[in-house]
């Protein structure tokens, strides 16, 4: 794990360090708690503005998974009721028709929270080892020597030092009540952008059926989550966490307001907009993801789920007896060979001497076996030949 890590603590600690000299060139103190927490915001500023490609994709994938949503829905109507492995291996196929010929895929909204993941452990290393990078106890990350990370422990925001924590620390402090104070605001901030796109971007069929229905129980799951979880996290990971939810939250409404989801009430409100402004209004529709995907090869995500149902097809015709239908044609060429082989070893005529043992002194004798196989070498030498 140090060493998988490293690189990325490496990147964070230098991020930190080069925001923490440009506001002290500004004229902040360099000792102030404000200016490491400020350092802190630039850090989510600069990963937030290299994900912003992904980000792009990710609403793409997100728009092509809520307008295939009635489609996957009249899919699993078709199938309901229906356990037997044909009918679910005939459901899985036409959602993977359906993903492949629209260009859907349901992982591409996870990219990038996925890739902070990593990042937001690193962030919380660092913090954790300032005291002992302090001390000499741990090795200097990077730009983060000794004396800076002396600096960023000993600094204080509103009374709390950077690498407290609400369960680390004794009585009711001041770290404990800007702990409390950064969890409120995480789980607030969290609450209202995930409490907007689902009433504002997203169209009806989106918001009926079990999926919807889960996603309305996690946004009010996610303030208990952010208070089990925060009460272990350094005020500097809470302030990370915190300036995170709040550039999503700003970014989201970009989106909603600009580029909403076709079929969403954010999207009828542009509608208005633009006959207000006198612009035409264009929206996206099933026939435009299927054009546009025309002609396109498979992605990785369709090649994965394809392989991954022939595997299934050839275990479960395995296991019924049946052939299955995605056999390659190499087997099928050595199964007839093996056959072939059959007939010939099967058309070799036994002798009478073959089939009657020969009796010497009142026992039977294997009587010698004739055939191709057991004609002598040419290489042979004649003396070690069979007789």
């Amino acid at each position: 794990m140090d060493t998988l890590l490293y690189p990325l603590e490496w990147f964070v600690a230098a991020i930190m360090v080069g925001w923490h000299k440009l506001f002290s060139l500004v004229g902040l103190p360099e000792a102030s708690g404000w200016t490491w927490a400020l350092s802190i915001a630039g850090l989510v500023i600069v990963l937030r503005i290299l994900l912003i490609p992904l980000f792009v994709k990710q609403i793409h994938a997100s728009r092509r998974m809520q307008l295939v949503q009635p489609e996957m829905q009249k899919i699993q109507a078709k199938y309901k009721g229906k356990k037997d492995p044909e009918s679910r291996a005939k459901q899985q196929e036409e959602m993977m028709e359906l993903y492949r010929t629209t260009g859907t895929n349901p992982l591409g909204s996870c990219l990038p929270i996925l890739l902070q993941a990593p990042f937001f452990f690193a962030l919380f290393r660092v913090l954790n080892n300032l005291s002992k990078i302090a001390d000499g106890r741990h090795d200097e990350i990077g730009f983060l020597t000794k004396s800076l990370a002396g600096q960023a422990e000993s600094s204080k925001l509103f009374g709390a030092k950077l690498s407290d924590t609400f369960m680390g620390t004794d009585g009711w402090g001041s770290a404990k009540w800007v702990a409390i104070l950064l969890i409120v605001l995480m789980s607030a901030t969290s609450f209202i952008t995930q409490h907007q796109l689902m009433r504002r971007n997203m169209p009806k069929a989106a918001l009926e059926g079990p999926m919807a229905k889960q996603q309305q129980i996690i946004i009010y799951l996610m303030p208990i989550f952010f208070a089990i979880s925060g009460v272990n996290f350094p005020i500097g990971v809470l302030i990370y966490w915190f300036v995170t939810n709040v550039w999503t939250m700003g970014q989201q409404w970009f989106v909603i307001h600009r580029m909403p989801t076709p079929g969403s009430a954010a999207e009828k409100k542009l509608e208005e907009r633009n006959r207000a402004k006198g612009r035409e209004h264009k929206t996206v529709t099933m026939d435009d993801l299927r054009k546009a995907n025309e002609g396109k090869p498979k992605g990785r995500f369709a090649q994965a789920m394809e392989k991954a149902q022939e595997q299934a097809r050839e275990q479960q015709g395995l296991k019924t007896g049946a052939r299955p239908a995605g056999a390659s044609k190499v087997s099928m060429s050595k199964k007839k060979a093996a056959a072939s082989d059959d007939v010939v070893e099967s058309s070799v005529v036994e002798t009478p001497a073959a089939t009657n043992p020969v009796r010497e002194n009142g026992r039977a004798t294997k009587a010698p076996q004739t055939g191709p196989r057991n004609q002598p070498k040419k290489n042979t030498p004649r003396s070690k030949r069979k007789k």
